[in-house]
């Protein structure tokens, strides 16, 4: 069977359709959470919790969501996280409390990391035959396609919420009222998912994964676990670092185009149109690479941190914009090959820990690397201090690039791995 035949599967192709809805929701969502807490509270410190959000939930819950990808059938998990969050995202937004909204929003972030291992596991059981070995190619094709379900959905997501929130302005809708709408827009998205994923008849464990999990034994199904097998060894670090990437990008993002660049507001939604636009490009070219996954993963990180380095350094508006196409390609062709080398060298259990793994030590960095270098631009700002001529956020943007570019060092095939 050829690489299209497997891609056009019905229930692969209803993963997708659900999934980029889904991810539709979610971006229009990230951006209500954060305008919706600078509503109610006009702290831009209360904002900066949001990260938080980001971070607990890897923290606490990543040893639920092994438990839990690991014992239900994915279908099952998928089914009732999209159920679950959809009732949170309508009851989030209906009272204008701090804590009632942080609540509501780091429990959708939990169930989150409970169904992102679930349906990155079924991935190569919807596009693979049981008597077929793994392709590799065909995986990271598929892999690229359901991230880009997720990145692609960025710029349209962030442009679904300032049309949004334009009419609402339009229409004269004060208060925290507005962003109900956003919310619920989400939740129906949640819906979507789970229509589409409820409308395909398994999404396994297959046969093979689950005689491979037969064979483990319960003290190898914990969290921790995931960490001590050498596969996820090689490419957790690629991981961390593409997180102190992002994260630093989030965090500084809007005072950095604002007050070093000069761009305003519209400069930074330009930003991240490219991005999005260079996340496509990074999935368009994956395939199409002539090396094997870690030296993709390593490329990519590369640019990554010199892109990062470059756009704090120069402090140019050209060079930002072409940098964020960059970074969008980089980020993404290493992401992807972080998943297809765990889809490609675990099965059963253990890639159902590898995932949760990934997911939790990406979004686990992400917010560590935003909280960190947030501060760290906050410091430098309160005591006026400008590091070989830079302005806080340029130099702290500057630094992250190159820890960027260390930490690819990290990145090696791991002794023992299978």
């Amino acid at each position: 069977m050829g690489l299209k035949d497997r891609l056009n599967r019905r229930d692969f192709r209803l993963l997708i359709v659900g999934q980029a809805v889904s991810s539709f929701g979610d971006w229009m969502g990230t951006l209500a959470l954060m305008y919706f807490v600078l509503e109610i509270s006009g702290s831009t410190t209360a904002v900066g919790g949001v990260l938080v959000l980001r971070l607990l939930p890897s923290a606490l819950g990543a040893p639920l969501a092994a438990r839990v990808v690991t014992r239900w059938r994915r279908r099952s998990v998928m089914l009732k996280s999209d159920l679950i969050r959809a009732g949170m995202a309508v009851t989030l937004p209906l009272l204008p409390f701090l804590w009632w909204v942080y609540f509501w929003a780091f429990l959708i972030e939990v169930v989150g990391l409970i169904f992102l291992p679930a349906r990155d596991a079924a991935v190569p059981f919807l596009i693979e035959d049981d008597e077929d070995e793994h392709d590799t190619s065909t995986l990271e094709v598929a892999n690229g396609i359901t991230m880009a379900t997720s990145y692609g959905m960025i710029p349209v997501g962030a442009g679904a919420f300032g049309l949004i929130l334009w009419a609402s302005n339009q229409a004269g809708w004060e208060g925290h009222w507005r962003y109900v709408v956003v919310f619920w827009l989400n939740a129906l998205t949640y819906l979507v998912s789970y229509v589409a994923v409820r409308a395909i008849p398994d999404l396994g464990p297959g046969p093979h994964e689950r005689r491979a999990a037969e064979k483990e034994t319960e003290t190898q199904r914990g969290f921790f676990a995931a960490l001590r097998l050498p596969t996820v060894r090689g490419v957790i670090p690629a991981v961390a670092v593409i997180a102190l990437g992002l994260g630093a990008l989030f965090s500084l993002g809007v005072v950095f185009v604002r007050n070093v660049l000069g761009a305003g507001a519209v400069g930074f939604g330009a930003l991240v149109v490219l991005f999005g636009v260079g996340a496509l490009i990074g999935l368009l070219l994956v395939h199409r690479k002539g090396w094997d996954l870690l030296s993709q993963i390593r490329t990519g990180t590369v640019v990554q941190g010199v892109v990062i380095a470059l756009m704090g350094g120069l402090a140019s508006p050209a060079w930002s914009f072409i940098g964020a196409v960059l970074f969008g390609a980089g980020a993404t062709s290493a992401l992807v090959g972080g998943i297809t080398y765990l889809q490609e060298r675990l099965g059963g259990g253990d890639r159902n820990l590898a995932l949760t793994a990934f997911h939790a030590t990406l979004r686990f960095g992400l917010a560590l690397a935003a909280l960190l270098s947030g501060a760290a631009a906050d410091l430098l700002d309160g005591a006026d201090a400008t590091p070989f001529g830079m302005a806080p956020a340029q130099f702290v943007l500057t630094m992250s690039g190159l820890v960027v570019l260390a930490g690819t060092l990290l990145v090696r095939e791991p002794r023992g791995a299978r």
